[in-house]
Order: C-alpha cells, then structure tokens, then sequence
C-alpha cells in the first residue's frame, strides 16, 4: 500500500505539473497579457506603451522562466526604474538595499500566491476566505446529498421492478436531467420572490457568509444537492439490483434470515462499493460546479471566485483557483482509490 501511495503521488505531482503548465500557458497568452496592461494602465495605451508596461512587469519573459518564476523554481525578475528597483519578489518600489535583502525566490512553493489585479489583495488570502465559504456550502450539501440519495437507491435497489423502485427511479432521472440554473431559477420563483407569495426563504445567499441559517442557506444548498443526488442514487440502485440477485443473497434467504438483516448485514456494504467512488467524485464537482449556483444566489465563494477571476482577466488569481482545484482533484482519485481498496478487500494492488 505503501508503494503504490507513493507512486501514485508521483504521478499526481507530474500531472499538476502539465495541467497548470497548460492553464499558465492559456492565460499568458499575449491577447490576454494585452487586456491586462490596458486594464491597469489605460485602454488608450498605444501598442509601444503596452509592450513597455509588459516588460517592466516581467510579462514578456521566454514563458519557461515565468512558470518557473510562478511556482517559485527560478529566481524572480527585477526591473530597474527611475523611482526605483521593481521586481517579483519586491511590493511596490524599492531600493537597492531592500532589493538585496529581498528573497530571491517568490512563487507557489514558497507560498506567495501573487497579488490580485482585481480584489487588490493577496491571492492567498483571497483563495483562503472564498474556499473556508465553499467548504461550508459542501459540507450542508453533502450532509443533505449522500444520506438521501443511498436512501433512494437502496430503497430502489432492494425490490427491482416494484412500484417503489419505478417512482424513486423516475424521480433520480428528473434530479439529475434539470440543471442547477433551472432548479434555483424556480425554487427562488416559487420560494423566495413576492410575485408567487411564498417567501419562505431568501433569494440571495449573501447573508449567509457570515452568519448561515435555514432562510438564508437552504436553496443553494437544495440546489446543488438536488442535481447531485440523482447520480449517486441512480448507481446506488444499480449496484443494489446486482448484489440482491447474487448467489449468496440467495443461499441467505434459504437459510430463513429476514430480509431486514439480509439487506443490513449481506448487501449494502458490498452494494456501497461503487457509489462510494461516485461520492468521492463529488468533491471536485462540487468545488467547480457551484460556479452557477453561488453566481446566481450571489455567494461568494470558490465558484464566485472563479467568475470573477476570468471575467475581469486577473490572471494571478485565476491561476491560484487553477491550481486549488487541479489538487482537490487528484487528491479525491487519490482517496478514492485507497478507500476502493479498504470496502473490496478481493482487489489487490500489483
């Protein structure tokens, strides 16, 4: 086990590598490094002041030494000026003292997630408040998610064909076949504006940074949960109908053993293997896919974050956001397949 975490780990680093490689690639295109100059200058700047605002910022480097520079590998570039000595590592204009004394290395692995164009503030702090706001929108979700939908798809799974199983079916289907901006686009009609008379909840979420309850909070958290449990309770059934016709299901019931205990003791933690790795699959769905629903509740979290990011071509932020969400990625496989390994005790790692 042991050796396999660490060969797994391995290539996760190398694929973070190539992926934010890519993203680095993406956003420092000149189109975008363009856009980026005439935002923080003017958007009058002639095509000769542009290409001087990118060199004194170090944007114009061969693009191995910029990512080099991101991650914090290759010493950061400094610029000599009239008022002073800019650089990388350097916050404003410094002298030449301070320019010495400053650290020579300043990127990822050092911890300096760069400053943010937009929010003016650092992309660290930025990452830090909006994820804390989306790891508390996960969490309600997945405590509403994952216990309704293996409910669903046990009851489902236990008697196939009943008129059970076709209702709980039916409803998986239209939970996962209506998009997030369709379900919160109606929950909100129906449940929180005055044209229908129901405000029993709040349109928009924004309270609920701060102080979260069941007025604020519960529609984007029935939203996202809504959408999410279809899946898992649709796999969830799936597995349940096949492990409830195997054989030793079957030589359990001839034994006399109720039904009660056959599906507790017998089925559901066999029945549980796959959607155990549908769940773990969530993680990263929830991290980027509440872009649409905390856009449309206007709470301001990760996906918020992300919107924002790439709306208003803050690279240094949307690169960070990158970054976080190509290690929640790798991380859930990671677990998954460690936890894939601990329920099937039959699967052996070679």
């Amino acid at each position: 086990m042991g050796l396999f975490i660490l060969r797994r780990t391995g290539v996760m680093i190398l694929t973070a590598l190539c992926l934010t490689f890519i993203v680095f690639f993406l956003t420092n295109l000149y189109p975008n490094l363009e856009k980026l100059a005439k935002t923080q200058g003017n958007f009058r700047m002639s095509d000769e002041a542009v290409a001087s605002w990118l060199g004194n910022n170090g944007y114009l480097q061969p693009l191995p030494v910029k990512y080099g520079q991101w991650l914090g590998v290759a010493p950061g570039w400094t610029h000599e000026t009239d008022e002073g000595i800019t650089g990388r590592c350097l916050r404003g204009t410094a002298t030449a003292e301070e320019a010495a004394a400053a650290p020579r290395f300043c990127g990822i692995l050092q911890g300096d997630w760069g400053y943010s164009t937009v929010f003016r503030d650092e992309v660290s702090g930025i990452i830090s408040t909006r994820l804390g706001l989306t790891g508390k929108l996960m969490f309600w979700v997945l405590v509403l998610m994952v216990p309704s939908a293996l409910i669903v798809g046990v009851l489902a799974g236990m008697r196939e064909g009943s008129p059970l199983d076709r209702s709980l079916s039916t409803f998986s289907i239209i939970t996962t076949a209506t998009p997030e901006y369709v379900s919160g686009v109606i929950f909100i009609a129906v449940f929180a504006s005055s044209a229908v008379g129901l405000k029993w909840f709040k349109g928009t979420a924004t309270s609920a940074m701060e102080s979260a309850n069941f007025e604020n909070f519960f529609l984007p958290v029935l939203t996202i949960a809504l959408y999410g449990m279809g899946y898992i309770a649709r796999m969830t059934r799936a597995s349940m109908t096949e492990v409830m016709t195997a054989q030793y299901i079957r030589t359990a019931r001839l034994k006399g053993v109720t039904f009660r205990n056959i599906v507790m003791k017998h089925a559901l933690r066999n029945a549980l293997i796959a959607p155990f790795t549908v769940i773990m699959l969530q993680f990263p769905w929830l991290l980027n896919g509440v872009v649409i629903v905390e856009t449309l509740f206007n709470y301001k979290g990760f996906g918020w974050t992300l919107v924002q990011a790439a709306g208003n071509n803050d690279i240094e932020l949307l690169l960070a956001v990158s970054v976080v969400s190509v290690i929640v990625v790798l991380a859930t496989q990671l677990i998954s397949d460690i936890g894939y390994v601990y329920l099937n005790p039959r699967i052996r790692i070679s």
